[in-house]
């Protein structure tokens, strides 16, 4: 969608959020050269609650799964952070038949989606919304999407079973019982850095955690994810392409949790 359309590009961002040519702008490149191993960093710690996904959405942009983050949360901790990072939703982004589109890119390559599981620091802050504007308000989650064989992934699969219901936008459906930590691939290996949301109003309140180690899916489970359609102009439209490209790392540090 975005790439797509000159009239709602990334490139068109800056004239509304001038933020957008800030200096912790993301996604980026995860170059080996410029990554650093950092032994003092921690594996990640997850204590899941299976039962705290509640609604599945589709807001034009992506599909949109959120949790319970107040009564039953799930929480994030170790790893780049300090504090409990309580999960508030996952969404992902993807390219089309002919381009890959993940957000993040490694050495120059990119990946056919990313996942991206969005917590905010309760530590500190008393809510999602007030977390969101700081600069160590989020943590996110990137996470790797190629396509295999013709394996499903089981645990995305309950997403991508109901996304022919919520093909328009603004449409929903109820969620329960997924389980985020087998979201996450088997290897605990990742990259981190400072940076933002990536797409509008593009915060600079993100503590980035890219999985290195992707998840594998079945092409019949990408073509569900490009089955969506967001509205523009009173007409649906297929919801492709909705990456933001690699912003410059402009001196940023990217650490690394192996060698």
């Amino acid at each position: 969608m975005f790439e797509c359309s000159k009239s709602l590009g990334p490139h068109t961002w800056v004239h509304q959020f001038p933020i957008a040519q800030s200096s912790r702008q993301s996604p980026v490149d995860l170059r080996s050269s410029e990554t650093h191993f950092d032994a003092k960093l921690q594996p990640l710690n997850y204590d899941d609650k299976a039962t705290s996904s509640r609604m599945l959405n589709n807001n034009g942009l992506s599909f949109k799964l959120s949790f319970d983050d107040s009564s039953d949360p799930c929480v994030l901790n170790g790893g780049p952070l300090d504090g409990d990072f309580r999960l508030n939703q996952l969404h992902m982004h993807w390219g089309c038949d002919k381009l890959p589109g993940s957000e993040h890119i490694v050495d120059g390559n990119a990946y056919a989606a990313e996942l991206h599981m969005v917590h905010w620091n309760s530590s500190k802050y008393s809510s999602m919304q007030q977390a969101v504007t700081q600069p160590d308000g989020l943590a996110v989650i990137g996470v790797f999407i190629q396509v295999g064989k013709e394996h499903e992934h089981k645990e995305l699969k309950k997403i991508t079973d109901l996304l022919p219901k919520i093909t328009n936008e603004g449409s929903k459906i109820e969620l329960s019982g997924l389980n985020p930590l087998l979201l996450l691939p088997s290897s605990t290996a990742y990259w981190t850095y400072l940076g933002s949301l990536t797409t509008p109003p593009l915060h600079e309140s993100v503590t980035w955690i890219v999985m290195k180690e992707p998840l594998s899916i079945s092409k019949q489970q990408l073509k569900a994810i490009q089955s969506l359609y967001f509205l523009r102009s009173g007409k649906y439209e297929r919801l492709l392409n909705n990456n933001r490209p690699p912003q410059p790392l402009a001196g940023r540090k990217i650490r690394a949790s192996f060698k």
